[in-house]
């Protein structure tokens, strides 16, 4: 863990904090739809924060999800969000580390993402090509489109990812 920062589940009271910090990470990209649908109340996501002195730092969301009606009991990362003060300390690393293992304990065998392939290598990611995104992703994202292992030696079963409503939205899968 690093010095300060506290790790914990998002609250209600979190949402200014977590918009303000969305817009600062990611100026030219609009997220803050999406990341207040996913903090409506659902029961199918878990959201972190990361908090230094009283202040919020960093947030994730995983969404639960399946593949063609199995059961493999898979989760979406995304959005993760690091305040720009805060990028390049293991900020990110630690509250995605904190997710993986939350999510582990609640049997969730793998995680799949839409992400920087250099990034998440350091937590265990390959390229996923069993389970198809919802959307075709453009020709320059394919080797974006990720997994990770929680520890479950089984292979995802092939198959389109089936997502809540809120994220069959054309444009969060590419231009």
């Amino acid at each position: 863990m690093i010095d300060g920062v506290e790790i914990r589940n998002s609250l209600p009271d979190d949402l200014p904090a977590i918009e303000d910090l969305y817009r600062a990470a990611f100026p030219d990209e609009d997220l803050l739809l999406l990341v207040r649908a996913l903090l409506a109340g659902r029961s199918d996501v878990l959201s972190l924060v990361a908090t230094l002195d009283a202040a919020l730092i960093a947030h994730v969301v995983f969404t639960k999800c399946s593949i063609d009606g199995h059961t493999s009991r898979t989760a979406l990362l995304g959005p993760l969000a690091v305040a720009p003060a805060s990028q390049k300390k293991g900020i990110g690393s630690a509250v995605l580390r904190d997710g993986f293992s939350r999510l582990k304990s609640e049997c969730i065998g793998h995680v799949l993402l839409l992400g920087d392939p250099e990034y998440y290598r350091r937590f265990g990611s390959s390229p996923e090509a069993n389970v198809t995104p919802p959307y075709k992703l453009p020709a320059e994202w394919q080797g974006a489109w990720q997994s990770v292992s929680l520890g479950d030696p089984t292979p995802l079963p092939p198959g389109t990812l089936h997502l809540p409503d809120l994220w069959m939205q054309k444009e969060l899968w590419g231009p």
